[in-house]
């Protein structure tokens, strides 16, 4: 999602790290709460997503779950953004809007969902194959579930937001892909977009001011890879976002603390390893 006043977009000057808050062990508690609801959520989607699904009766179906949690979704109605999540397929790679659009075999689909409980967020995204998709897009998925694995594993005490960040960029420029630079990750709290920003990639101005990671800093960490040129481009609608030379995008994110005990990915389901990508969804082959 982009933020309505600290940007989701990549700002153009150093942002306030005053303003960065640290969290305690009863917020975390909070925020957890809401990232098991997510994860209940993806576990869902990788044995019911099919071909012949509107990208509308997704949202529907997460949004139920939401309900039934006694949770919120954090996008609707975010910025006046229509929906519970965003649904993204294909050359989309961010902040579709579902609607009509019926998904088919061969489809990268990505859902983004964000939940509120007690008053703090969890968000977190992955890309779905609908069916067999094409080897170079299954790579680009792969690697950038890769990425976000290896951002994740940066996310210790005493390390700098550069080194998560670079962990991320070495899995894309290794893989050949582009690197979406304009949308970044960010903190998230009380509020769903707060500071730090969480960029895939180093530049100069994450290098000018880069925070040391320390205990109770929880951020969402969510890479974008595309096949072809990392340039994007946001249709009239406002919201989508799309590559530029129409080729195919993946994105995966998580939300993350910062801990003593190494990072807690508190959107995955709690004490056991899963893989984000799946591979084929929707046919006698795929997992949940």
């Amino acid at each position: 999602m982009r933020f309505c006043s600290i940007g989701h977009k990549l700002p153009g000057s150093a942002e306030d790290t005053t303003l960065i808050t640290y969290k305690s062990k009863r917020e975390i508690a909070k925020m957890r709460s809401a990232g098991q609801v997510i994860a209940e959520i993806f576990d869902m989607l990788a044995s019911w997503l099919r071909p012949g699904l509107t990208t509308l009766e997704v949202d529907q179906k997460v949004e139920g779950m939401i309900r039934e949690a006694k949770g919120k979704p954090s996008f609707k109605g975010y910025c006046g953004f229509p929906a519970s999540i965003c649904a993204s397929v294909n050359e989309q790679v961010v902040h579709g809007i579902p609607g009509s659009l019926r998904l088919k075999e061969g489809d990268l689909f990505t859902v983004d969902v964000g939940v509120i409980m007690q008053g703090y967020h969890a968000d977190a995204a992955r890309s779905y194959a609908i069916g067999a998709v094409g080897p170079e897009v299954a790579k680009l998925a792969d690697a950038t579930a890769r990425a976000l694995n290896a951002g994740i594993q940066a996310c210790r005490v005493g390390q700098r937001l550069s080194d998560v960040a670079r962990a991320i960029e070495t899995v894309g420029r290794d893989a050949g892909f582009g690197i979406v630079e304009h949308y970044v990750g960010h903190g998230i709290g009380t509020a769903l977009h707060e500071p730090p920003q969480v960029p895939n990639f180093v530049s100069r101005q994450i290098l000018e001011d880069d925070l040391v990671l320390r205990e109770g800093l929880v951020i969402a960490i969510e890479p974008m890879f595309n096949l072809g040129t990392e340039k994007t481009r946001e249709l009239s609608d406002g919201w989508t976002v799309v590559t530029a030379d129409g080729k195919c995008s993946a994105h995966f994110e998580d939300t993350v603390v910062i801990s003593e005990n190494g990072p807690e990915v508190i959107t995955r389901p709690s004490g056991r390893e899963i893989a984000i990508w799946l591979g084929p969804v929707g046919t006698s082959g795929s997992r949940s």
